[in-house]
């Protein structure tokens, strides 16, 4: 085996490998953006079912954003009396 063949063997192996690392990555990300799409539908008209309230509740009703809201302590039933 000289030296061309084993240049020639090095360069088709690191293309092959190349080739196929960007295959997967572009499935992937294909893959991904086509999931990430479904997020956008509609949530009543849709078949799928994102959580139970969603589906027996009522619509999802977001604030405003000049709602006054006041101060939240998330630990605040957490903390044994002193």
């Amino acid at each position: 085996m000289s030296l061309s063949d084993l240049v020639t063997l090095v360069v088709g192996a690191v293309q092959g490998i190349g080739g196929i690392a960007v295959f997967l990555l572009a499935v992937m990300i294909g893959f991904c953006l086509l999931l990430d799409f479904t997020k956008f539908r509609p949530t009543r008209n849709s078949r799928t079912v994102k959580s139970l309230d969603e589906l027996v509740g009522d619509p999802i009703r977001y604030l405003p954003p000049d709602v006054p809201r006041g101060p939240a302590d998330q630990l605040g039933g957490s903390r044994p009396p002193a």
